[in-house]
């Protein structure tokens, strides 16, 4: 889906379509990209994380463990993909008790859904083996992890088959405060990214603020799914909870071995 994304925001600009910027492919990043005036390599976020590491992206809506393993990013300020309970399209997938279960094969798609899984069961004191084996086969004893998209048409198809542990609602019944799944991230070397940041916050107020027209454009997912999803599952913000939640996230990653103990200082833009 490497293309140009749809045209109409009045934030567009000719350093805009000269910038190199990355987005997840996902539902959930439509209120945060649609309308952007200029080129956007759509892709899983583990892609974007490593092209922007590898300085192939100038800006990227990647994983927020992507900061935490790698702080040297601006982050574009009170923009987030988070959830402050059930997110719906991040869960395990499976049959019997999740205490049962003795092995998860993980998504690779996102390392920030996985080390949040990592984190979860690490505080329940769950020890499942977690793998990669692709097999696609739950079981009683076998679960899946399932993110972005394919989570919702796993869960659509699939409602009445297995149990879904979202781990949006996991992490708001152990911390309290939402979870970040991904940020605006800017490179160190980007110039006038407060420009950039000015531009990425207005176009996510214009979105949201016309979600019905966003969701008329929708050709997979039906309507009420769509706004359901975006008014009662996501947030679109990075305010005060939304960065203590980061940072609680920062301090678990750090107390299961995840990341390194660093200080980590949120450069805003």
């Amino acid at each position: 889906m490497d293309g140009k994304a749809r045209e109409g925001s009045r934030d567009g600009s000719r350093e805009n379509q000269s910038l190199r910027i990355g987005c997840v492919k996902y539902l959930n990043a439509r209120p945060l990209i649609r309308g952007w005036a200029g080129r956007v390599m759509f892709d899983h976020p583990a892609i974007l994380c490593a092209q922007l590491a590898r300085n192939e992206l100038d800006v990227a809506l990647v994983s927020s463990f992507e900061f935490l393993r790698n702080p040297i990013y601006g982050i574009v300020d009170h923009v987030s993909i988070c959830s402050a309970g059930p997110v719906y399209s991040v869960f395990v997938a499976h049959r019997g008790s999740i205490s049962e279960i003795e092995e998860i094969e993980l998504d690779p798609a996102s390392e920030t859904s996985v080390n949040l899984l990592r984190c979860l069961l690490a505080e329940l004191k769950l020890t499942p083996d977690l793998t990669r084996t692709s097999t696609s086969i739950v079981t009683d004893r076998r679960a899946r992890l399932i993110i972005g998209d394919q989570a919702i048409r796993f869960r659509k198809e699939h409602a009445n088959e297995f149990h879904f542990w979202d781990l949006g609602e996991q992490w708001k019944k152990l911390v309290d405060l939402p979870f970040v799944y991904a940020l605006w991230l800017v490179r160190p070397e980007v110039v006038d990214v407060r420009t950039i940041g000015d531009c990425l916050r207005a176009l996510r107020d214009e979105n949201l603020a016309s979600l019905d027209r966003l969701v008329a454009e929708e050709k997979e997912f039906d309507r009420d799914f769509c706004l359901r999803y975006y008014r009662e599952h996501l947030r679109f913000n990075f305010g005060e909870e939304e960065k203590e939640g980061l940072k609680e996230f920062q301090r678990l990653c750090e107390k299961h071995g995840l990341h390194p103990k660093r200080d980590i200082e949120f450069n805003l833009v």
